[in-house]
């Protein structure tokens, strides 16, 4: 895809369209500079005129900042239930994303932004985009810095506790686990020295890591997305754990059975709208469903599966109360033992979040299921 416009010169140009997340290039391109007032920036982009910015790079931050500002709601929606809360939250979360993402920076050969006082933004886009090819691109500004900002994590690193303090480094689209409330319970949770484990879902590999932290002779991770796959073996190996874990791309299992099967799998049934959405939005709780129906096959006999999930779902009405336990019997599975947990996440103590009677009584649960007899 590409974009064109037509600068004060009146010659026609395009740029190659950079978007990982897959949006669709806009229509309308004008040029725009610290000339621009907010206002006007506004009403461009409200009419759905992207602005490709040629004056300074902190100019186009500052644009930015104020445009999402002025993309604030006035006043909160009120909602009857906390499913229409949900999916109002949703919906004006995507308003103000097509919104701030029609501000454009543009690159030359090398990812190079030819703005004055751009940052270097090489490295980051490269392990966001690959290599930049030929040509002028353009791209938004509000995911640039996103990219740069996965860029710093994977750098960086997050911190996890339940590995003695080690750190897991997301690359750019694999989710990070800040969230650690299923990684205690994994911690915890009592294990009867698995000869095979495997990780469906592996996401950085934090779970396989902890499994063979834990003692687990061979663990064999799996996920679809590629990019999670080369987050994972570079994590297990940066962990010392390389030798016994197996990160394998595949959709779901790999072949053969394990004693043990672990999976955190997206927890709310809604649609995915970037990358890292896939993560925790699963549509009709599809991918929960094809794990429980295909597990059977894949548990050797005696073997058990912890299913790590938390129950926000059913709180928000999203999925129904007793969904997830006839997903579980319907798949000849059976519970032998749950632990559980409250989350620790700062928007479950945010009284102004419309979310808060379902996010402040939110549980996640270790599952343990096993083959009915």
């Amino acid at each position: 895809m590409s974009i064109s416009w037509t600068p004060d010169d009146g010659e026609v140009r395009s740029a190659r369209w950079i978007s990982d997340g897959g949006a669709p290039a806009p229509r309308r391109v004008v040029t725009a500079d610290s000339r621009i007032g907010v206002a006007a920036a506004y009403r461009h982009i409200c009419e759905g005129t992207a602005l490709l910015w040629s004056g300074d790079y902190p100019s186009a931050r500052q644009l930015l900042a104020s445009l999402g500002k002025r993309a604030e709601p006035r006043r909160q929606p009120k909602a009857d239930t906390l499913t229409e809360a949900f999916h109002l939250q949703r919906r004006e979360q995507a308003r103000r994303t097509r919104i701030l993402s029609l501000l454009l920076v543009p690159y030359e050969d090398g990812w190079t932004i030819p703005l004055k006082r751009a940052p270097e933004v090489a490295e980051a886009c490269e392990q966001a985009y690959g290599e930049f090819g030929d040509g002028l691109a353009a791209g938004s500004l509000r995911e640039l810095l996103g990219v740069v900002g996965a860029y710093e994590w994977r750098r960086k690193g997050v911190e996890i506790p339940v590995l003695g303090g080690d750190r897991i480094h997301p690359h750019y689209g694999v989710f990070s686990p800040v969230r650690g409330e299923y990684l205690d319970l994994a911690a915890d949770a009592r294990l009867r020295a698995p000869r095979v484990a495997f990780d469906i879902g592996t996401g950085t590999g934090v779970l396989a890591a902890l499994l063979a932290r834990r003692g687990v002779g061979r663990v064999v991770a799996t996920d679809l997305d590629p990019r999670a796959v080369a987050c994972a073996r570079e994590n297990v190996d940066r962990l010392g754990v390389g030798a016994q874990v197996d990160v394998q791309q595949a959709d779901l299992f790999p072949k053969g059975r394990a004693d043990l099967i672990v999976c955190n799998p997206p927890w709310l049934p809604a649609r995915p709208r970037t990358r890292l959405d896939h993560a925790v939005y699963d549509p009709d709780s599809s991918f929960l469903r094809r794990f429980l129906a295909e597990l059977p096959e894949h548990l050797e006999p005696g073997g058990e599966a912890w299913l790590l999930i938390s129950d926000l779902g059913e709180r928000l009405g999203l999925r129904g109360e007793s969904e997830l336990a006839d997903a579980i019997e319907a798949a000849g599975l059976e519970v032998t033992g749950r632990e559980t947990t409250r989350p620790r996440h700062g928007r479950a103590n945010d009284r102004d979040d419309p979310l808060y009677e379902a996010r402040s009584k939110e549980i996640t649960s270790l599952w343990r299921l096993a083959v009915r007899s």
